[in-house]
Protein backbone atom coordinates (compact mmCIF):
# COMPACT_ATOMS: atom_id res chain seq x y z
CA UNK A 1 0.00 0.00 0.00
CA UNK A 2 2.66 2.23 -0.13
CA UNK A 3 2.09 5.75 -1.79
CA UNK A 4 -1.40 4.25 -2.87
CA UNK A 5 -3.56 7.22 -3.69
CA UNK A 6 -7.24 6.12 -2.21
CA UNK A 7 -9.01 9.65 -3.17
CA UNK A 8 -9.00 8.19 -6.89
CA UNK A 9 -12.64 8.44 -7.79
CA UNK A 10 -12.94 5.51 -9.23
CA UNK A 11 -12.75 3.35 -5.95
CA UNK A 12 -15.72 4.79 -4.72
CA UNK A 13 -17.66 4.73 -8.23
CA UNK A 14 -16.89 1.16 -7.95
CA UNK A 15 -17.65 -0.06 -4.57
CA UNK A 16 -14.24 -1.28 -3.73
CA UNK A 17 -12.95 1.76 -2.09
CA UNK A 18 -13.85 -0.28 1.46
CA UNK A 19 -12.11 -3.46 0.35
CA UNK A 20 -9.04 -1.00 -0.10
CA UNK A 21 -9.24 1.22 2.72
CA UNK A 22 -9.27 -2.09 5.57
CA UNK A 23 -6.17 -3.22 3.53
CA UNK A 24 -4.58 0.15 4.24
CA UNK A 25 -5.61 0.37 8.07
CA UNK A 26 -3.96 -3.17 8.43
CA UNK A 27 -0.65 -1.34 7.76
CA UNK A 28 -1.51 1.13 10.62
CA UNK A 29 -4.25 3.73 11.40
CA UNK A 30 -2.21 6.68 9.12
CA UNK A 31 -0.98 6.60 5.38
CA UNK A 32 0.96 9.20 3.69
CA UNK A 33 0.72 8.95 0.16
CA UNK A 34 3.70 11.48 -1.99
CA UNK A 35 1.92 12.15 -5.02
CA UNK A 36 -1.81 12.38 -6.26
CA UNK A 37 -3.83 14.62 -7.93
CA UNK A 38 -4.62 16.37 -5.54
CA UNK A 39 -0.77 16.44 -3.83
CA UNK A 40 0.87 15.17 -1.08
CA UNK A 41 -1.39 14.51 1.30
CA UNK A 42 -1.96 12.17 5.00
CA UNK A 43 -4.68 9.86 5.28
CA UNK A 44 -6.27 8.80 8.50
CA UNK A 45 -8.11 5.65 8.64
CA UNK A 46 -8.88 4.58 12.37
CA UNK A 47 -11.48 5.83 14.62
CA UNK A 48 -9.44 6.89 17.10
CA UNK A 49 -7.64 8.84 15.38
CA UNK A 50 -9.75 10.83 12.93
CA UNK A 51 -11.49 11.50 16.46
CA UNK A 52 -8.09 12.71 17.64
CA UNK A 53 -8.12 14.89 14.51
CA UNK A 54 -11.64 16.25 14.14
CA UNK A 55 -11.46 17.89 17.53
CA UNK A 56 -8.58 19.31 17.62
CA UNK A 57 -9.33 22.47 15.87
CA UNK A 58 -5.79 24.17 17.58
CA UNK A 59 -3.04 21.96 15.61
CA UNK A 60 -5.51 21.32 12.40
CA UNK A 61 -7.16 24.28 10.35
CA UNK A 62 -10.33 23.81 8.24
CA UNK A 63 -9.52 27.22 6.97
CA UNK A 64 -10.52 28.09 3.04
CA UNK A 65 -6.88 30.17 2.74
CA UNK A 66 -5.12 27.14 3.36
CA UNK A 67 -7.64 24.48 1.41
CA UNK A 68 -10.57 24.40 3.08
CA UNK A 69 -12.18 21.12 4.52
CA UNK A 70 -12.38 18.74 0.85
CA UNK A 71 -8.94 16.99 -0.70
CA UNK A 72 -9.28 18.69 -3.48
CA UNK A 73 -8.17 22.55 -2.81
CA UNK A 74 -9.75 23.98 -5.78
CA UNK A 75 -13.02 23.18 -4.69
CA UNK A 76 -12.65 26.15 -2.04
CA UNK A 77 -9.81 28.06 -3.88
CA UNK A 78 -8.37 28.08 -7.66
CA UNK A 79 -6.29 31.00 -8.02
CA UNK A 80 -5.92 30.16 -12.23
CA UNK A 81 -10.31 30.34 -12.54
CA UNK A 82 -10.03 33.54 -10.06
CA UNK A 83 -12.27 31.42 -7.58
CA UNK A 84 -12.67 31.44 -3.94
CA UNK A 85 -15.15 30.39 -1.85
CA UNK A 86 -15.38 30.33 2.18
CA UNK A 87 -18.29 29.16 4.22
CA UNK A 88 -18.42 28.80 8.15
CA UNK A 89 -17.20 24.92 7.85
CA UNK A 90 -14.01 26.20 6.56
CA UNK A 91 -13.39 29.60 9.05
CA UNK A 92 -11.98 28.57 11.96
CA UNK A 93 -12.56 30.12 15.50
CA UNK A 94 -14.06 32.55 16.12
CA UNK A 95 -15.27 33.28 12.99
CA UNK A 96 -16.79 30.15 12.66
CA UNK A 97 -18.92 30.01 15.78
CA UNK A 98 -20.34 33.45 14.80
CA UNK A 99 -21.51 32.40 11.18
CA UNK A 100 -22.92 29.26 12.48
CA UNK A 101 -24.79 30.75 15.05
CA UNK A 102 -26.69 33.28 12.76
CA UNK A 103 -28.38 30.07 11.12
CA UNK A 104 -28.60 27.29 14.00
CA UNK A 105 -31.91 28.56 14.93
CA UNK A 106 -33.24 26.96 11.53
CA UNK A 107 -32.87 23.24 14.12
CA UNK A 108 -33.64 24.63 17.15
CA UNK A 109 -36.17 21.95 19.31
CA UNK A 110 -39.27 24.34 18.10
CA UNK A 111 -38.15 24.29 14.52
CA UNK A 112 -37.96 20.24 14.35
CA UNK A 113 -40.66 20.41 15.49
CA UNK A 114 -42.65 22.47 13.62
CA UNK A 115 -40.98 20.82 10.09
CA UNK A 116 -41.69 17.02 11.39
CA UNK A 117 -45.90 17.68 10.50
CA UNK A 118 -44.70 18.78 7.11
CA UNK A 119 -42.20 16.26 6.62
CA UNK A 120 -44.35 13.98 7.56
CA UNK A 121 -47.76 14.92 4.94
CA UNK A 122 -44.47 15.53 1.93
CA UNK A 123 -43.81 11.96 2.66
CA UNK A 124 -46.88 10.27 2.57
CA UNK A 125 -48.09 12.01 -0.47
CA UNK A 126 -45.12 11.25 -2.36
CA UNK A 127 -45.09 7.17 -1.22
CA UNK A 128 -49.17 7.17 -2.02
CA UNK A 129 -48.17 8.24 -5.69
CA UNK A 130 -45.49 5.73 -6.08
CA UNK A 131 -46.06 2.40 -8.21
CA UNK A 132 -46.42 -1.28 -6.41
CA UNK A 133 -44.69 -4.19 -8.51
CA UNK A 134 -43.51 -1.61 -10.91
CA UNK A 135 -39.85 -0.75 -11.82
CA UNK A 136 -38.83 3.09 -11.25
CA UNK A 137 -35.39 4.91 -9.97
CA UNK A 138 -35.75 5.50 -6.12
CA UNK A 139 -32.55 8.19 -6.22
CA UNK A 140 -34.46 10.74 -8.55
CA UNK A 141 -37.82 9.25 -7.96
CA UNK A 142 -37.87 9.67 -3.82
CA UNK A 143 -34.41 10.33 -2.38
CA UNK A 144 -34.08 13.65 -4.39
CA UNK A 145 -37.40 14.77 -4.60
CA UNK A 146 -37.78 14.65 -0.77
CA UNK A 147 -34.33 16.32 0.11
CA UNK A 148 -35.18 18.59 -2.89
CA UNK A 149 -38.69 20.01 -1.31
CA UNK A 150 -37.33 20.21 2.31
CA UNK A 151 -34.47 22.03 1.07
CA UNK A 152 -36.58 24.61 -0.88
CA UNK A 153 -38.43 24.42 2.51
CA UNK A 154 -35.46 26.11 4.48
CA UNK A 155 -34.39 28.83 2.23
CA UNK A 156 -38.29 29.87 1.56
CA UNK A 157 -37.19 28.60 -1.97
CA UNK A 158 -39.68 28.76 -4.62
CA UNK A 159 -40.37 25.41 -5.08
CA UNK A 160 -40.83 25.54 -9.09
CA UNK A 161 -37.50 26.26 -9.34
CA UNK A 162 -35.99 23.43 -6.57
CA UNK A 163 -34.61 21.07 -9.16
CA UNK A 164 -31.79 24.09 -9.55
CA UNK A 165 -31.05 23.53 -5.31
CA UNK A 166 -30.15 20.04 -6.61
CA UNK A 167 -27.76 21.35 -9.72
CA UNK A 168 -25.97 23.36 -7.54
CA UNK A 169 -25.58 21.03 -4.63
CA UNK A 170 -23.90 18.50 -7.05
CA UNK A 171 -22.02 20.74 -9.30
CA UNK A 172 -20.10 22.40 -5.96
CA UNK A 173 -18.83 19.11 -4.57
CA UNK A 174 -17.92 18.12 -8.19
CA UNK A 175 -14.08 17.94 -9.15
CA UNK A 176 -13.80 19.56 -12.78
CA UNK A 177 -13.44 16.86 -15.63
CA UNK A 178 -15.82 14.77 -13.83
CA UNK A 179 -19.38 13.25 -15.15
CA UNK A 180 -21.01 15.51 -13.14
CA UNK A 181 -19.10 19.29 -14.65
CA UNK A 182 -16.74 19.08 -17.66
CA UNK A 183 -14.66 21.95 -16.66
CA UNK A 184 -13.66 24.38 -13.94
CA UNK A 185 -15.02 27.06 -15.96
CA UNK A 186 -17.90 25.52 -15.99
CA UNK A 187 -18.43 25.21 -12.55
CA UNK A 188 -17.74 28.59 -11.26
CA UNK A 189 -19.95 30.11 -13.66
CA UNK A 190 -22.94 27.94 -12.22
CA UNK A 191 -21.88 28.47 -9.62
CA UNK A 192 -21.68 32.48 -9.90
CA UNK A 193 -25.71 31.65 -11.41
CA UNK A 194 -26.23 30.29 -7.64
CA UNK A 195 -25.04 33.29 -6.10
CA UNK A 196 -27.43 35.93 -8.71
CA UNK A 197 -29.96 34.31 -7.63
CA UNK A 198 -29.66 34.13 -4.18
CA UNK A 199 -28.67 37.93 -4.36
CA UNK A 200 -31.80 38.51 -5.53
CA UNK A 201 -34.20 36.41 -3.07
CA UNK A 202 -31.97 37.98 0.10
CA UNK A 203 -32.88 41.68 -0.95
CA UNK A 204 -36.10 40.79 0.16
CA UNK A 205 -35.58 39.34 3.26
CA UNK A 206 -33.90 41.68 5.08
CA UNK A 207 -37.08 43.90 5.79
CA UNK A 208 -41.10 42.84 7.05
CA UNK A 209 -42.21 39.96 9.17
CA UNK A 210 -39.51 37.77 10.26
CA UNK A 211 -39.78 33.79 8.76
CA UNK A 212 -38.18 31.09 10.28
CA UNK A 213 -35.67 30.66 7.12
CA UNK A 214 -32.23 30.07 6.09
CA UNK A 215 -31.81 33.17 3.92
CA UNK A 216 -33.80 35.36 6.34
CA UNK A 217 -31.72 34.67 8.93
CA UNK A 218 -28.18 35.25 6.80
CA UNK A 219 -30.03 38.63 5.68
CA UNK A 220 -30.58 39.80 9.28
CA UNK A 221 -28.07 38.82 11.21
CA UNK A 222 -25.07 41.30 11.92
CA UNK A 223 -22.37 39.16 11.41
CA UNK A 224 -23.98 37.91 8.09
CA UNK A 225 -25.97 40.49 6.40
CA UNK A 226 -23.51 42.38 4.80
CA UNK A 227 -20.93 39.63 4.24
CA UNK A 228 -18.93 39.33 0.70
CA UNK A 229 -19.88 37.20 -1.99
CA UNK A 230 -17.25 34.50 -1.27
CA UNK A 231 -18.67 34.24 1.88
CA UNK A 232 -22.22 34.79 1.25
CA UNK A 233 -22.33 31.88 -1.76
CA UNK A 234 -20.17 29.78 0.55
CA UNK A 235 -22.38 29.55 3.10
CA UNK A 236 -25.18 29.06 0.78
CA UNK A 237 -23.42 25.66 -0.86
CA UNK A 238 -22.37 24.85 2.57
CA UNK A 239 -26.09 24.67 3.40
CA UNK A 240 -27.37 23.10 0.53
CA UNK A 241 -25.13 20.15 0.22
CA UNK A 242 -25.45 19.71 4.02
CA UNK A 243 -29.14 19.84 3.45
CA UNK A 244 -28.94 18.05 0.05
CA UNK A 245 -26.39 14.99 0.00
CA UNK A 246 -26.23 13.90 3.98
CA UNK A 247 -30.37 12.96 3.40
CA UNK A 248 -30.48 11.96 0.20
CA UNK A 249 -27.62 9.36 0.59
CA UNK A 250 -28.99 8.00 3.36
CA UNK A 251 -32.28 7.79 1.79
CA UNK A 252 -30.53 5.94 -1.23
CA UNK A 253 -28.25 4.01 1.17
CA UNK A 254 -30.86 2.83 2.90
CA UNK A 255 -32.56 1.31 0.29
CA UNK A 256 -29.62 -0.89 -0.34
CA UNK A 257 -28.47 -1.56 2.88
CA UNK A 258 -31.97 -3.18 3.77
CA UNK A 259 -32.12 -5.13 0.11
CA UNK A 260 -28.39 -6.61 1.39
CA UNK A 261 -30.25 -7.14 5.27
CA UNK A 262 -33.63 -8.19 4.76
CA UNK A 263 -33.31 -9.96 8.24
CA UNK A 264 -33.10 -6.32 9.80
CA UNK A 265 -36.15 -5.00 7.64
CA UNK A 266 -38.02 -7.47 9.14
CA UNK A 267 -36.83 -7.08 12.64
CA UNK A 268 -37.29 -3.39 12.17
CA UNK A 269 -41.01 -4.29 11.01
CA UNK A 270 -40.83 -6.60 14.26
CA UNK A 271 -39.77 -3.78 16.63
CA UNK A 272 -40.61 -0.77 15.02
CA UNK A 273 -39.17 1.11 18.65
CA UNK A 274 -35.85 0.02 16.90
CA UNK A 275 -36.30 3.03 14.56
CA UNK A 276 -34.35 5.88 16.07
CA UNK A 277 -31.12 3.12 16.15
CA UNK A 278 -31.73 1.93 12.93
CA UNK A 279 -31.16 5.38 11.36
CA UNK A 280 -28.14 5.73 13.38
CA UNK A 281 -27.00 2.42 11.91
CA UNK A 282 -28.09 2.93 8.24
CA UNK A 283 -26.06 6.60 8.42
CA UNK A 284 -23.16 4.83 9.85
CA UNK A 285 -23.26 2.06 7.19
CA UNK A 286 -23.48 4.47 4.28
CA UNK A 287 -21.19 7.34 5.60
CA UNK A 288 -23.27 9.76 3.17
CA UNK A 289 -19.80 11.98 3.08
CA UNK A 290 -16.78 9.78 3.01
CA UNK A 291 -13.74 12.74 4.24
CA UNK A 292 -12.90 15.37 5.77
CA UNK A 293 -9.86 16.88 5.48
CA UNK A 294 -7.78 19.42 7.81
CA UNK A 295 -4.42 21.14 7.24
CA UNK A 296 -2.02 21.23 10.13
CA UNK A 297 -0.55 24.55 11.59
CA UNK A 298 1.87 23.40 13.13
CA UNK A 299 4.32 20.05 13.59
CA UNK A 300 2.18 17.62 15.18
CA UNK A 301 2.54 14.17 16.61
CA UNK A 302 -0.44 11.55 16.03
CA UNK A 303 0.44 7.43 17.45
CA UNK A 304 3.87 7.46 16.35
CA UNK A 305 3.31 9.72 12.98
CA UNK A 306 4.89 12.78 12.72
CA UNK A 307 2.58 15.24 10.85
CA UNK A 308 4.44 18.59 9.61
CA UNK A 309 3.34 22.17 9.19
CA UNK A 310 1.59 22.45 6.15
CA UNK A 311 0.28 18.85 5.38
CA UNK A 312 -2.91 18.20 4.26
CA UNK A 313 -4.84 15.41 6.35
CA UNK A 314 -7.92 13.50 5.32
CA UNK A 315 -10.09 12.35 7.58
CA UNK A 316 -12.28 9.53 5.46
CA UNK A 317 -15.08 8.79 7.81
CA UNK A 318 -16.23 6.07 5.72
CA UNK A 319 -13.02 3.90 6.93
CA UNK A 320 -13.70 5.00 10.30
CA UNK A 321 -16.94 3.78 10.55
CA UNK A 322 -16.36 0.56 9.15
CA UNK A 323 -13.28 -0.03 12.17
CA UNK A 324 -13.40 -3.23 13.47
CA UNK A 325 -11.91 -2.01 17.07
CA UNK A 326 -15.14 -0.17 17.23
CA UNK A 327 -17.90 -1.46 15.72
CA UNK A 328 -18.08 -4.96 15.57
CA UNK A 329 -18.87 -6.62 12.21
CA UNK A 330 -18.47 -3.06 11.09
CA UNK A 331 -19.50 -4.14 7.74
CA UNK A 332 -22.97 -5.75 8.67
CA UNK A 333 -26.09 -3.70 9.40
CA UNK A 334 -27.24 -4.25 12.43
CA UNK A 335 -30.05 -2.02 13.84
CA UNK A 336 -30.12 -3.24 16.99
CA UNK A 337 -26.18 -1.85 17.30
CA UNK A 338 -25.15 -1.00 20.80
CA UNK A 339 -22.88 2.00 19.64
CA UNK A 340 -24.05 2.84 16.35
CA UNK A 341 -24.84 6.64 17.59
CA UNK A 342 -21.32 6.96 17.79
CA UNK A 343 -20.47 6.95 14.73
CA UNK A 344 -18.40 9.61 12.87
CA UNK A 345 -20.79 10.37 9.43
CA UNK A 346 -21.27 13.95 10.96
CA UNK A 347 -18.06 14.34 12.50
CA UNK A 348 -17.07 15.54 15.89
CA UNK A 349 -16.32 18.59 17.26
CA UNK A 350 -16.84 22.20 16.63
CA UNK A 351 -17.45 21.42 12.74
CA UNK A 352 -20.08 18.78 14.26
CA UNK A 353 -22.99 18.79 11.12
CA UNK A 354 -25.55 21.56 11.86
CA UNK A 355 -28.51 19.62 10.35
CA UNK A 356 -27.81 16.13 12.21
CA UNK A 357 -31.04 16.14 13.70
CA UNK A 358 -33.32 17.53 10.49
CA UNK A 359 -31.46 14.35 8.59
CA UNK A 360 -32.19 11.89 11.22
CA UNK A 361 -35.89 13.03 11.51
CA UNK A 362 -36.10 12.75 7.29
CA UNK A 363 -35.19 9.10 7.32
CA UNK A 364 -37.05 8.35 10.16
CA UNK A 365 -40.06 8.98 9.17
CA UNK A 366 -39.35 8.16 5.39
CA UNK A 367 -39.12 4.52 6.74
CA UNK A 368 -42.24 4.55 9.05
CA UNK A 369 -44.14 5.53 6.39
CA UNK A 370 -42.90 2.58 4.45
CA UNK A 371 -43.34 -0.02 6.49
CA UNK A 372 -46.85 1.12 6.78
CA UNK A 373 -46.98 0.34 3.04
CA UNK A 374 -44.76 -2.12 1.81
CA UNK A 375 -43.09 -5.54 2.95
CA UNK A 376 -40.00 -4.42 0.92
CA UNK A 377 -38.18 -1.97 -1.39
CA UNK A 378 -36.36 -4.56 -3.55
CA UNK A 379 -33.42 -3.69 -6.24
CA UNK A 380 -34.16 -4.99 -9.61
CA UNK A 381 -30.85 -3.80 -11.48
CA UNK A 382 -27.65 -3.06 -11.31
CA UNK A 383 -26.82 0.48 -8.57
CA UNK A 384 -25.12 3.44 -10.36
CA UNK A 385 -22.59 5.17 -7.68
CA UNK A 386 -21.47 8.76 -7.72
CA UNK A 387 -17.96 9.24 -9.28
CA UNK A 388 -17.05 11.65 -6.09
CA UNK A 389 -14.35 11.00 -2.97
CA UNK A 390 -16.45 13.56 -1.13
CA UNK A 391 -20.03 12.75 -1.69
CA UNK A 392 -20.97 8.91 -1.25
CA UNK A 393 -23.99 8.70 -3.03
CA UNK A 394 -25.61 7.35 -5.62
CA UNK A 395 -27.22 8.11 -9.27
CA UNK A 396 -29.06 5.40 -9.87
CA UNK A 397 -31.15 2.35 -7.47
CA UNK A 398 -34.17 0.41 -9.98
CA UNK A 399 -36.01 -1.21 -7.35
CA UNK A 400 -39.60 -2.58 -7.27
CA UNK A 401 -41.75 -2.14 -4.48
CA UNK A 402 -43.39 -5.18 -2.85
CA UNK A 403 -46.39 -4.99 -0.65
Amino acid sequence: MTDFNPGDARYFENATILELFDAMRADGPLHYCKESDYGPYWSVLSYNEIMAVDKNHHQFSSDANLGGIIIDDKIFKDDEAGFFIQNFISMDQPQHGLHRKAVNRIVSPPSLTNFRELITERTQNLLDELPTNEEFDWVPTVSIELTTLMLATLFDFPLEDRNRLTRWSDVAAAEPGSPIVGSQEQRVSELMQCLEYFTQLKAGRGEGPENLDLLTMMARDAVTKDQPPHEFLGNLLLLIVGGNDTTRNSMSGSVNAFDQYPDQLEKLRSSPELIDNAVAEIIRWQTPLAHMRRTAIEDVELSGYKIKKGDKVVMWYLAGNRDESIFVDADQLDIERDNARQHLAFGFGIHRCLGMRLAEMQLKILWTEILKRWRRVEIVGSIERVPSNFVHGYTSIPVRLVA
